[in-house]
């Protein structure tokens, strides 16, 4: 069985404040986006064993660590699950904020319920997202949300950005998610992000924020130089999505962007010829 799962950015993204658990409390606009990995699961002989083989983009840390690997072995203790073989196409860059871990273990949670007849409903595989990683559970519906919290609070926004060209720049640059966080100085916000994102485009540049993107402009300054590009490029709204380091520009009309920035990754959902995608 196969299945892709797909990356997010943020429209906004405020730090509120510093929970007693060490957490932080959120408020951000998820937006699905299709740039996706891939996983491929296939049952093999015996029980409660995983056998991963990973691919593409290199993926930081031990085998363990991998959230599909977390999500498997967490199904399993409830379920004694079918022993399987596990392919994982990692296309989605890794630090840039794009989510892509989170919606592989989600994904993989909607995959196994479906390979092995689980049963398990929405709000089931919900309660197990949650446990594995806080953006875990957005990727389980994959709708626009409004997210708050730790990022497991999510209450769903009537939200479209499908007539708009969205690109994404990704360049060589991680961020480590836990470091940027110490970087922020959490503040709560005198506006509603809802309401600011449910206005006209046009009026978001320098009314939605994201919080990440100062400190982490600080340390990377190529980061500042591109989101100046993509306004310079024509962008109508542009931003670091999550702690970064990937950004996006938000576009009335396709838009060449190779040559503008010659090192870095760039996807987006227009019809483009392939030799401008980059997978």
């Amino acid at each position: 069985m196969i299945s892709f799962p797909n990356a997010k950015i943020n429209i906004g993204l405020n730090v509120l404040e510093k929970r007693k658990d060490g957490f932080h409390n959120i408020e951000s606009i998820f937006y699905p986006v299709n740039w996706c990995d891939a996983i491929e699961a296939i049952q093999t002989e015996g029980t409660g064993e995983i056998r991963p083989t990973i691919m593409g983009n290199p993926v930081p840390g031990s085998i363990e660590d991998n959230l599909c690997i977390k999500a498997y072995h967490l199904l399993n203790e409830k379920h004694k699950l079918p022993s399987l073989q596990l392919w994982l196409l990692k296309c989605i860059p890794m630090g840039a904020g794009l989510g892509g871990g989170s919606a592989d273990a989600a994904f993989f949670l909607k995959l196994l319920n479906d390979l092995f007849k689980l049963d398990l409903s929405i709000e089931e595989l919900k309660s197990y997202a949650s446990q594995i990683g806080s953006d875990c559970t957005f990727f389980i519906d994959n709708k626009p949300v409004l997210v708050s919290g730790i990022g497991n609070v999510i209450n769903p926004v009537s939200f479209d950005l499908s007539k708009y060209y969205i690109y994404i720049v990704c360049p060589k640059i991680h961020v480590d998610t836990k470091n940027a966080y110490g970087l922020v100085t959490p503040h709560k916000k005198p506006y509603s992000l809802e309401q600011l994102a449910l206005s006209p485009i046009q009026s978001w540049k320098g009314n939605i924020v994201n919080d990440f993107e100062e400190p982490i402009f600080n340390m990377y300054p190529d980061l500042a130089e591109i989101k100046n590009r993509l306004y310079t490029k024509g962008a109508v709204y542009a931003s670091m999505t999550g702690s970064g380091s990937a950004l996006y520009g938000i576009f009335k009309k396709k838009t060449y962007l190779s040559d503008s920035f010659p090192s870095c990754k760039i996807w987006t959902n227009s019809p483009i010829k392939q030799y401008e995608r980059f997978l």
